[in-house]
């Protein structure tokens, strides 16, 4: 349907004339009677004061098939830190009504997990401050340190907190369910590994390697993950240095490589691949995964200034390779921030 006929559908349903419906909008009648009559369309500037005297949403002035309004939802959560209580409802109430379709239930799924995601990252985020201010403030108490904790996945003492029980069982299902699906098999070992439940991991690592889809170079680099779960450095670095020496150009091996120094805190010889690997990966646009590594390597190590710089890398790689800005991607003004952050503790 037409912009000016959804228009006329609106005004007859809220009761309006051309005349009152213009007085709302602070224009003249005729201009109401131009846009039914599609001789000529409201200004964009006019759509969400339509929107508000009708009652709906902006989405609800056009007529937009649901694999748009998922890309506009998706989009839109892309470039906004937060968003506002009423476009988060409008967003929930058309994502459950879209999950009875067998057509549109797996994207709908996806992006209301997405949706319920991002509300709790910004909220998280309100939390952690407001939890740091309070740890600040009475450092010698536990008021708000598990708020903390909770928000920004800190490491706990308790075991019994911090292990990953239930998201083995999870993903244990679904690769029983899904015995011949490579992926679910390395969500369930990177758990096991980082509960140094070795044996285990060994056994899932076996089914895994059988698999056509399972990936050659992690393969080798759980059995060394493995070892060092096992507390076996030496099997760990000798299984890392024979995958490196065969393939050492190779970009995914190079970066896993990185993962591996950075994780026994060896943080120079991780920023060393890091670098080798974001040179040699052949795909454009590049993943900010490299940089982010090196960032964090040199923050770890006190190096403010090369950490800001390495943001300052991320951002011309968001904006230059993959055409980012401000405005349509939040993950640009985050990289922004954390270069800020970084130069003032320079």
């Amino acid at each position: 349907m037409e912009l000016g006929k959804k228009i006329k559908q609106f005004r007859f349903k809220a009761g309006l004339t051309q005349e009152q419906l213009a007085e709302k909008l602070g224009i003249g009648a005729q201009s109401v009677s131009k846009w039914e009559n599609a001789v000529a369309m409201p200004g964009i500037t006019l759509l969400p004061l339509l929107a508000e005297v009708f009652g709906v949403s902006i989405d609800d002035l056009f007529d937009l098939t649901a694999e748009q309004r998922f890309n506009r939802i998706e989009n839109r959560m892309d470039a906004e830190e937060e968003l506002p209580q009423d476009v988060f409802w409008e967003y929930e109430e058309f994502l459950k009504g879209q999950l009875v379709s067998d057509a549109h239930k797996k994207r709908a799924t996806e992006l209301i997990a997405y949706l319920y995601w991002h509300r709790m990252n910004t909220y998280a985020h309100k939390a952690s401050r407001y939890a740091k201010d309070a740890v600040c403030l009475t450092p010698e108490e536990k008021g708000c340190q598990w708020i903390l904790d909770t928000a920004e996945r800190n490491a706990v003492w308790d075991w019994n907190m911090s292990n990953h029980s239930k998201a083995i069982e999870f993903y244990r299902g679904v690769v029983e369910a899904n015995p011949d699906v490579a992926l679910p098999y390395m969500y369930l070992l990177d758990n096991l590994i980082a509960d140094h439940r070795a044996d285990e991991a060994e056994r899932y690592l076996d089914r895994y390697c059988t698999l056509e889809g399972a990936h050659p170079v992690m393969k080798r680099v759980y059995r060394a993950c493995i070892a060092l779960a096992r507390f076996d450095e030496p099997t760990a670095d000798r299984i890392m240095e024979e995958l490196l020496a065969e393939q050492p150009d190779n970009s995914a091996v190079l970066f896993e490589t990185a993962q591996y120094y950075a994780r026994k805190c060896n943080y120079e010889k991780a920023i060393e691949y890091y670098e080798r690997s974001f040179e040699k990966t052949p795909r454009r646009p590049r993943f900010q995964d490299e940089l982010m590594g090196i960032a964090d390597s040199y923050e770890i190590l006190g190096d403010y200034r090369k950490a800001a710089e390495t943001y300052g890398r991320i951002v011309d790689l968001l904006e230059n390779e993959w055409g980012l800005s401000e405005e349509t991607d939040s993950s640009v003004t985050v990289a922004k921030k954390e270069k800020a952050r970084l130069l003032a503790k320079v």
